[in-house]
């Protein structure tokens, strides 16, 4: 630390010592690592199974499963990328990786995240068609379509997020007050903007299409009890209301996570305040918005069958035999 001492340090009201005289009781930093570093892996872990389970077999690369690879991918990035810096931001008391690191850092997890949000409303758009329109699903939702939708994501995703940053990425240490931090502020205007593009906009477009998507599968379960009641005499073994239970229980999973991912880290906004990662609670803010990253691939693929027998592949090493991707997964 000899280096620094021309430098104001993170404490200067404690006599002068740096932040490496403040450093977190080792048994604590180890138990924290190995937390995060779990949870780091988990996410990872997840998601990198989807993506493996959809690009390698071939009956499993559909349309609708392009949008599951490209969340998963979003989502494994966020594993990789995002939640090791997170983790060393809150165990470590000074930021140690420099500020193109730190610049680097949040143009990184704002895009992902953003990413994340618009491949499931893309999802969202997609099993609306398929549920609601679903003899001429074929014809809208494409291949290439589902392709250039994915591209455009990604590509708002980040020109977005530039902008939201670009005072962050030009002058990385703008709002730092001594040496060893690494803070951003998104201002109340950029925040409001971000809170529509990013948290309500896609809200809305989620929960009104699962509405309608729920409606047309409650229907579609009553119109088939009748049949089946009038075809079997009255005797019906699939009631609309277990359909009914089905269909409300994946919707409320669907939007109960969104909220709960990101409802805190927009309060700030919602509030009518500034957004910044130097609030004690940005920690805890921050985790629960990436928790949504390891929770997409047990939400939109566990429930798939296709998932599990996948798994089974890949953990007993048959996707390495040769023609594997031409497997009956399905």
């Amino acid at each position: 630390m000899d280096g620094l001492e021309g430098e104001e340090l993170c404490y200067p009201h404690l006599l002068n010592l740096s932040c490496r005289g403040l450093m977190r009781p080792r048994s604590e930093a180890v138990l924290l690592y190995t937390l995060f570093s779990s949870f780091t892996v988990l996410t990872a872990s997840l998601n990198l199974l989807v993506v493996i389970s959809i690009s390698h077999f071939r009956q499993l690369q559909t349309p609708t499963n392009l949008l599951l690879l490209s969340l998963a991918i979003s989502d494994f990035l966020v594993g990789l990328l995002v939640m090791p810096m997170e983790s060393m931001r809150f165990i470590e008391t000074c930021w140690l990786l420099g500020d193109l690191i730190c610049a680097l850092s949040y143009i990184i997890g704002f895009t992902l995240t953003s990413a994340s949000v618009g491949n499931m409303v893309l999802i969202s758009i997609d099993r609306f068609v398929a549920i609601c329109y679903p003899l001429q699903y074929p014809n809208k939702i494409t291949r290439s379509r589902i392709e250039v939708s994915v591209c455009l994501c990604w590509a708002c995703s980040f020109l977005y997020n530039g902008l939201i940053l670009k005072d962050h990425l030009r002058q990385p240490d703008r709002h730092n007050s001594c040496y060893g931090e690494c803070i951003v502020v998104i201002n109340y205007v950029s925040g409001t903007v971000d809170l529509v593009f990013t948290f309500i906009g896609p809200c809305l477009v989620i929960i009104v299409l699962y509405m309608r998507v729920f409606t047309v599968a409650v229907s579609q379960a009553r119109f088939m009890q009748s049949h089946i009641t009038a075809v079997a005499g009255g005797k019906c073994p699939v009631t609309a209301k277990k359909s009914e239970r089905k269909a409300a229980r994946t919707l409320g999973i669907v939007i109960f996570v969104f909220l709960m991912s990101f409802c805190p880290y927009y309060y700030p906004s919602l509030a009518g305040q500034d957004i910044s990662n130097s609030v004690s609670s940005w920690g805890i803010v921050s985790w629960l918005l990436y928790f949504n990253s390891c929770l997409n691939p047990l939400i939109y693929a566990f429930f798939y069958p296709w998932f599990r027998k996948a798994i089974k592949f890949i953990v007993t090493l048959k996707i390495l035999e040769q023609n594997s991707s031409q497997a009956n997964i399905l």
